[in-house]
Formats: C-alpha cells, structure tokens, sequence
C-alpha cells in the first residue's frame, strides 16, 4: 500500500513539475481570453483552418466524406509548419499547405523558459463542421509521425489493402525502401535494424506501415484503377485465413556504349499469405531473359558453372544461353515463417539474408544467389539473437564430381545489443564446414549458444574455417553511425610487427546515414568506406572460403581492397531519384599464364598459392582503380506491390593494369529505361 501511495504521489508530482516547466504556443487574442493556454490554441488553430479551408473540388465531385490527420509543428521561432497529410487526395494535401501558411507566427512553446519546437496532431473531418468534436493533440516531437493510427477513410475499401502487414511475412530487401524504414526505427527506443530483411509485424509495432503506403493512395472507383495503382492484383481472405497474387516484372531496354544494346524480360509471380496469426509463408518464381552492359556478361561468364552453362548472373542464378547473345535465368525463392510466441521466430527457405547497417556488409550480404537456410530469431529485453543454419555450393570443375556440385554448410550467429537507446552493439561468428570424413550436418554447430571457433578446433584442425566479426551503432536525432570489424585470421606477433603478413585477415567498414538531411524532408544521404585485406575469406581448403556460387558471401569485390561509397535518395509522393558513387582501388590477379600466383582479392583462389608470406598490402597485384557513377529517377505505380517506372544511368570507369578474362580496362556508359517490380537489390558497382 506504500508503495502505491508513493507512485502515486510522485506521478502527480512529476505531473505538476512538467505543467510548469512547459507551455503551449500563444496566440495574441489569447493574451486577454480565460481559457487555458491549451484550450485557447487549439481554438485558434481549429477556428483558423476551418474559416480558411477550400474543399477542393474534387473532392466534392466524389462526394468523400472521412476523416484526415494532420500533423504539424510550431518551431522555435513559432511558424508553422505542416509535417505529414494523412490523405490519399494530393489536392487536399496542397490545401493543407496553403492554409497554414496563412497563420501567423505566434509566440512558440516554451519548456525551463526556452523556446522550444512542440508538434500536434489535428483530425479534420469532411464535410468541414465548425461545430465538431475535433481534437488537436500534442505529440513529441522526437516521435515518428508515421506512428499515428487515428486515420478513417470512407472511400478506401472495408478490409484492408495491405494484409501482410499484421503477418509474419519478411518485407522486401531493397536499400531505397529500407532507408525509409530506418528513419523511424532508428528513433525508437529498443529497435534492431542490423538483420535483414525484416519482418512485417515486427516494424509494424514501431512504424504504421498502413499510413506508410495510404500516403500514396489514389482513390479511383475503376477494378483497374485501384489494381493498377494501390491493390494487390488478388486478395483472398477468410475467417483464420489469407492470401495474396500478384504478377511481376522487370522488363527494361538500354544502350551499352561497349556492347550490343541491353535487356531484361522478367516475369515473376509473388505468392503471399498466412494461416491463422502465427504462421505466413511465401513463394516467388522468376522467368527471366537478359543481356546486360558488356562488363557485368564479361563477369557472369566469368563464373560460369560446371557442366557447361554459360555463366552465373550476379545475385540471381545460372544462366543458361539465350538465342546466342543472352542468358536466359530462372530463379526460385520460398519460405515459411513462424512465430510461436513475441520472442521467437522460426523461418525455413530459400532466399537471402543481410547483416549490417551499411550499403555493404562485411560478415552477411546478399550479392550472391539465394540458398536455402534455416534462421531463428529470439527477441527479449535488450536483445536480438539470430541464429542461422544454410547450405551453400561450389561449382567449379575442380569440385564437382558426376555433374553434382560439391556442398558445404554454414553456421551463423549474430547478437544485437541495445546497449542505451542510442549505442548498440553486435558480435558475429560463422563456421563453414563440408562433408569431409562424412560429417555431414554437424550437429556440433546446431547448438545455438556454442562458441564455433573452439569447436572447430576440437573436431580437427582442417575441419572447418570459422570467421568473428563486430560491430557498433550510434544513433543521434536524425544521423546515424555504424561500423563493421571482421577477423578472419590473424597472429598478434605479426601484427605488432606491421610487416604485412599474410595471415593478418581483416575487414573494417566505417559509414554514416543522414535522415532529413538539411531539414529537406525524404532527403537521405549516406557516406561509407570499407577496407578488406587479402586473403581474407579465402582458405586453403577449397571448399571452405565463404563463397556461394562463385560468388562472394559478403563484400562483392570479394578482398584485397578500399573503397569509398556515397549515396542520396529524395522522393515526393511517387517520384523518385537515387545517385551513388563509387570510388575504389582493387588488386586482381593476373593469371596471364606466366604470373598464376594468388594475390589475396580472390576468395576462391587457395591461400597456400599466394604470392608471399610478408609484405602483403592492399591493392596489390594487377591493381585497378575504380570509379561508379549511377543515378537512377522514376515513379512509384503501385505500393502494394512496389512497381515502379525507372531511366538509370550509369556510369562506370575501370582503369587496370593488365586485362583479363572478367575484367578488361574500359569506359562504359550504360542507360536503361523499364518497369520493374522492385523487390530486391541488384548490384552493378563491381
């Protein structure tokens, strides 16, 4: 009973210290009225906007009738100033605008007898009612507006356009889309946003995915219209049940200046839904055909397979020839994903996954093809705890055996750690292990808990290769810093040496993101370097380097390099625009018949083919430099499904010292214009 007394107590005192120290924003006719500061504002504010406000005629025309949010901040200087419309009519958006910047400027809050920014949230109805019960609310400031779920409106459709937001279901992976996401999450108090791709309940409790997409809706009555433009193309629901059918594409033509012109035909079709409220699977099947910029056919051939297709699409799959000049490439990706209870969820597939918070990733990235994987996932307190198990192969010649390629497996684990609400903390470990011996699945690397690197050791000293790594995350308002540190291998004497052994395998990636960049609303800047050196996720077992496909697992440029990457997203409503650059220095091999040494940037080559045990740098061997230039605009058709209409421009000028087979000096300039379902990341910056 005390200590009842005493909350409550100190809740009505905190209560009453906080009414002191803050106060609303004034209006001049407040000064002589005997209502309260609050009630007063909020009048003025109501009484303003509803005497000033135009329903446009649109509007009427479709006789809408509903509820909007608005909400807006009075600054410091005491402006105001209009945040978010939560309307699908871009017209009263606009009107909106105008009527607050027909206020005038005010007298702003005030808390400790400083002026402060404070932000409110203002239900508007239509019809205007000068009578009704509207509300403005004060929020905070540091709050996502996107969090507000007080939104009605009576045109859109009963049951929602968006069901796999309350799902277990992962979302998309593409940067654009998850930059958007991160503002907020990155606000919150105790997110994670180091694993990828997230789940759509999970950022649903910290971000109103609904709003997120109803500020893009356009009402139109037409089956068409509303399928073409907000709507999944079927959506089938039932009492503890439901799903969704949408068609995809990528189809795109562009201009090689090196090389015939360029195309992609994709077809897809995007299978999603969910039994009952814990369970959700998915399944995508993609039909595709293709030519690209003479440098990315140079490299995918490059890595051809086995067995005599003709090369390895980036991030996709094996190719096999299309009418003599193309590939043609089908891909396949399907999950289950379940969640027993809040702390836990179980998915089994075949996808991709993602560690970090950078453009890169120097522990798990998604430059590869997908593979299938078991992951759990375990969340509590200030804790998220990822474990996955996946299945990768090697289709070299020298390792496959009958035309069957040779496997290996691959345990992971990955802890998050909110440490404060701005520094989290994460600490990586792998292990990569094949058949040898007929070990098969080790159920060594099953306990989720064990530490890899001292089982490795116990079950052999060549039966395995594991990796460490760590990183840091520090958030301010609206920037945030992030860092990756990797360690392959290394020996502490030869460190302190300095003398470039060739052992000493390490990675670093250093980056920064700025969300509302310059107060420009949507303007996202990021700035990253990564730095590997060589020999790094190379082995001298040829199956245990961390590769997938002939490809690498994490960084695309594989070691044995630095590199500076820069990028800017804007948008408004649906129109978008992305620029990157990229800006590297990389050491290849020669493998011209005469040098077939390995110099460190390749992670399949065997390490015990290097070329010295001392003096190894970064950039050594048939060095290049590299420079990416890439900008991409468009519009968003559909957000339910992420179609989008795109013109890209890229840029790229790689300047080595000795051509070879995958990689040959040259300027390129590529542009390509398409429609495209865009729902995972292509990389052509290598």
């Amino acid at each position: 009973m005390k200590k009842t007394i005493l909350i409550v107590l100190i809740l009505i005192l905190s209560q009453s210290v906080f009414s002191q120290s803050e106060k609303y924003p004034i209006f001049k006719a407040c000064d002589t009225t005997n209502l309260s500061e609050q009630d007063c504002f909020k009048n003025q504010v109501k009484e303003a906007v509803i005497s000033e406000f135009k329903t446009p005629e649109i509007v009427k025309k479709d006789q809408f009738k509903g509820n909007f949010n608005i909400v807006f901040l009075v600054t410091k200087e005491g402006h105001f100033n209009v945040v978010y419309v939560n309307t699908p009519y871009k017209e009263i958006k606009e009107e909106v605008v105008r009527v607050f910047k027909t206020l005038p400027a005010i007298k702003p809050a005030q808390y400790n007898n400083h002026a402060i920014e404070m932000q409110f949230v203002f239900p508007l109805a239509i019809p205007l009612n000068t009578t009704s019960e509207e509300n403005i609310v004060e929020t905070k400031t540091n709050t996502p507006t996107i969090l507000k779920k007080e939104i009605s409106i009576q045109n859109k459709p009963k049951k929602t356009l968006y069901p796999e937001h309350r799902s277990e279901l992962n979302i998309p992976f593409t940067h654009t889309e998850y930059n958007k996401y991160d503002y907020y999450l990155n606000q919150a108090n105790n997110s994670h946003t180091s694993v990828k791709p997230y789940i759509y309940s999970e950022v649903d409790k910290t971000v109103d995915l609904d709003a997120f997409k109803d500020q893009y809706y356009e009402y139109k009555s037409s089956w068409f219209g509303r399928k073409l433009l907000n709507e999944h193309m079927a959506f089938v629901k039932g009492k503890d049940y439901w799903f969704t059918i949408d068609p995809g594409i990528d189809v795109q033509t562009g201009n090689d200046n090196n090389g015939p012109k360029t195309y992609n035909n994709t077809r897809s079709i995007h299978i999603n839904g969910a039994i009952g409220k814990n369970l959700s699977f998915s399944t995508s099947f993609y039909e595709s055909q293709g030519r690209f910029a003479d440098y990315v056919n140079r490299y995918a051939e490059s890595i051809r397979p086995d067995g005599g297709n003709p090369a390895i699409i980036p991030g996709r799959g094996i190719a096999k020839d299309f009418k003599g000049n193309a590939y043609d490439y089908p891909v396949a990706e399907a999950y289950i994903s379940y969640s027993p209870t809040k702390h836990f969820n179980f998915q089994f597939g075949r996808g991709k996954n993602f560690i970090g918070d950078g453009y890169r990733s120097l522990f798990l990235s998604d430059v590869a093809s997908p593979y299938p994987y078991f992951k759990v996932t375990t969340t509590f307190w200030k804790i998220k705890y990822t474990n996955f198990l996946m299945w990768m192969q090697d289709v070299r010649p020298e390792l496959t055996v009958d035309g069957a390629y040779k496997q290996k497996f691959m345990a992971m684990h990955y802890l998050d750690w909110n440490v404060t609400n701005k520094l989290n903390l994460g600490f990586f470990e792998t292990v990569i292990w094949d058949d040898t011996n007929n070990r098969g699945l080790d159920v060594n690397y099953l306990n989720p808990l064990i530490f890899y690197n001292s089982i490795e050791f116990s079950t052999g000293s060549r039966a395995g290769n594991t990796l460490l790594g760590a990183s840091l995350k520090y958030k301010f308002k609206n920037i945030v810093l992030y860092s990756q540190f990797l360690l392959d291998d290394f020996r502490v004497s030869e460190m302190t040496k300095n003398n470039g052994w060739w052992g000493n395998k390490n990675g670093i990636q250093i980056g920064v993101k700025y969300f509302d960049a310059f107060n420009i609303k949507n303007l996202f800047l990021q700035a990253e370097y990564n730095r590997i050196r060589p020999y790094t996720y190379s082995h001298d077992e040829l199956n245990y380097n961390f590769g997938h496909n002939n490809q690498p697992l994490a960084h695309l440029w594989g070691a044995n390099f630095k590199e500076i990457i820069g990028i800017a997203n804007y948008s408004i409503d649906r129109i978008f625009a992305n620029a990157k650059i990229v800006v590297g220095k990389k050491g290849f091999d020669f493998n011209n018949g005469t040098d077939t040494y390995s110099y460190g940037g390749n992670v399949f080559a065997d390490n015990d083919n290097r070329v010295s045990d001392y003096g190894n740098e970064i950039g050594q061997g048939n060095k290049a430099t590299i420079f990416i230039g890439d900008f991409q605009t468009g519009y968003l058709i559909n957000p339910a499904t992420n179609l989008k209409l795109f013109v890209n421009f890229t840029y790229r000028n790689f300047d080595i010292n000795q051509s070879t087979d995958a990689f040959e000096k040259s300027n390129s300039t590529w542009i390509s214009i398409g429609l495209k379902t865009d729902v995972f990341n292509w990389y052509f910056d290598f």
